[in-house]
C-alpha cells in the first residue's frame, strides 16, 4: 500500500466514522425530541444581473446573542464554543419569500440550504439592500410554532464602477495569525466589540464603495477561510466598526467521503472570486488581501484567468518592517499580475492603498484625509498585542494573578 492509498483509506474511515456518529446522535435526539430546528442562520445574499442568491443554515441550537458591553472572557469563551459546536438539522423544509416570489427548499446533510430568485428590474442609482424572508413551519420553541429569519440581500446598481473582493483575516480584522497565543486569544476570549480592525480600514472601504459617486454604489464582498460558524461574529464586527457591509463568503469545515474538509484550505477563495467575476461580467474588480496567506498567488491566478477584469490588487504587508518568505511570494505574484497588466501593490497600511487607488482614478483624493484621521484614532485604541494578552490573563486569574 502506497502512502497515498493509506491516506485515502484513513480519510474514508474518518468520514464514515463522522457520518456514523452524526447519525447515532441524530437518532438519539429524534427519540428524545431534542433534535428539532430552533434557529435559522440567514446569511447575507446578493443579486447579479439575472439572479438573487440566497443561502443559510438550520440549527438545532440557538447561537449566543451578539456581544454585550459587560461580556468577560468566560462569556466570550462560552459563546465561541457554541458557535463551533453547532448542531445542524438536515432534511428540513425552509420556505423562502423574496418580493412576490416564493419557493421551498430542503436542507442538506449539514443543514445548509440555497436558493435563487429572479432579480428585480433595476430602478435605483445606489447600492440597495432588500430582504428575503425564511420560515420553518412548526419549529419547536418558536412563537406560534414557526421559526422565522430574514436574509439581507445586496443589490448593486447599474451605475457601479467596480466591485471589491476582500479577505478578512489580517486584511480587515487583526487576528495575530503570526502569533499562536494571540490568535487563540482573539478567537476564544474576545468578541466583535473588543476585536480590533486594521487601522484605517473603515474609511478606506467606505471610499472604495463610493468610488467617484456621492453615495455607495460599488458592491463589496468578503471572502474568508473562516468557517460559517463565525458568520454572526464577523457580521457584528463589521457593523460595530462601521466597516461597509457585504455578503460574507466563508468556508464549510468538516469531513466527507471526497475531501478531508468540505472546501480545501484557501483554495476556495479562488473559486469564489472567479464565480463573482463571472456573475458580474461587465464589472471590473478590485482585490484586497494580505501577505500572510495565499492571497497574492490566488489573486494573480484570478487576474490571469480573467484578463481585463481586475483593475488592481492590494496586498497588506503583515510584517512591513522585515523581509520575509511571504514578501518573496508576493514579489513573484506581482510579476505574474504585471504580465497581464494588473498592478499588485504590497501596502504597509490603508493610506498607501488609498493613495494608489486615487492615482488610478478609483477614488478621489478627498477620502485620504478621512483615512489618515481614522488611522490616528485607531492607534489610540487598545491594541491586541502582549499587553492585551496580559489583561486577558489577569481577568482569568484575578487582579493579583493568584486566584
Amino acid at each position: 500500500m502506497t502512502p497515498r492509498d493509506f491516506l485515502r483509506l484513513l480519510h474514508r474511515a474518518a468520514a464514515v466514522t463522522e457520518e456514523a456518529v452524526d447519525e447515532v446522535r441524530r437518532d438519539l435526539w429524534r427519540a428524545t425530541g431534542r433534535h428539532q430546528p430552533r434557529h435559522i442562520s440567514a446569511y447575507q445574499g446578493w443579486a447579479d444581473g439575472s439572479r438573487v442568491h440566497v443561502s443559510g443554515r438550520v440549527l438545532a441550537n440557538r447561537p449566543a446573542g451578539g456581544p454585550l458591553d459587560d461580556h468577560d472572557w468566560w462569556d466570550n469563551l462560552v459563546n465561541t464554543w457554541r458557535r463551533w459546536e453547532s448542531d445542524e438539522v438536515p432534511g428540513v423544509s425552509v420556505r423562502l419569500r423574496f418580493k412576490d416570489q416564493e419557493q421551498t427548499v430542503v436542507t442538506d446533510e449539514e443543514g445548509y440550504y440555497q436558493a435563487e430568485f429572479t432579480v428585480p428590474a433595476p430602478s435605483h442609482d445606489g447600492l440597495l439592500w432588500l430582504t428575503c424572508g425564511a420560515a420553518i413551519e412548526g419549529g419547536e420553541g418558536a412563537a406560534e410554532g414557526t421559526i422565522e429569519a430574514e436574509h439581507d440581500i445586496m443589490v448593486p446598481p447599474t451605475t457601479a464602477a467596480f466591485g471589491i473582493i476582500s479577505d478578512l483575516d489580517d486584511t480587515v480584522i487583526h487576528t495575530g495569525i503570526t502569533s499562536l497565543l494571540l490568535a487563540a486569544k482573539l478567537t476564544f476570549l474576545e468578541n466583535a466589540k473588543t476585536r480590533k480592525p486594521l487601522e484605517g480600514v473603515a474609511s478606506l472601504y467606505q471610499a472604495l464603495q463610493l468610488g467617484q459617486a456621492k453615495r455607495p454604489v460599488n458592491p463589496l464582498f468578503y471572502i474568508s477561510s473562516s468557517p460559517w460558524n463565525l458568520h454572526d461574529l464577523l457580521a457584528d464586527f463589521l457593523r460595530l466598526n462601521e466597516i461597509p457591509p457585504g455578503p460574507l463568503l466563508l468556508r464549510d469545515v468538516g469531513l466527507d467521503r471526497t475531501k478531508f474538509i468540505k472546501e480545501p484550505g484557501h483554495g476556495h477563495k479562488e473559486a469564489k472570486a472567479l464565480g463573482l467575476l463571472d456573475a458580474y461580467p461587465d464589472l471590473p474588480f478590485v482585490l484586497i488581501g494580505d501577505s500572510g496567506q495565499d492571497d497574492p498567488g490566488i489573486y494573480a491566478s484570478v487576474a490571469e484567468q480573467r484578463p481585463g477584469r481586475v483593475v488592481a490588487i492590494y496586498i497588506r504587508d503583515i510584517d512591513p518592517e522585515t523581509d520575509s518568505e511571504q514578501d518573496t511570494a508576493v514579489h513573484r505574484a506581482v510579476e505574474r499580475a504585471a504580465a497581464v497588466a494588473v498592478p499588485m501593490v504590497l501596502a504597509r497600511d490603508s493610506l498607501m492603498i488609498a493613495e494608489h487607488a486615487s492615482r488610478i482614478g478609483l477614488i478621489p483624493p478627498a477620502p485620504m484625509t478621512a483615512v489618515i484621521e481614522e488611522i490616528q484614532a485607531d492607534r489610540q485604541r487598545p491594541g491586541a498585542g502582549e499587553e492585551a494578552m496580559q489583561q486577558a490573563l489577569h481577568s482569568m486569574l484575578g487582579e493579583d494573578g493568584k486566584d
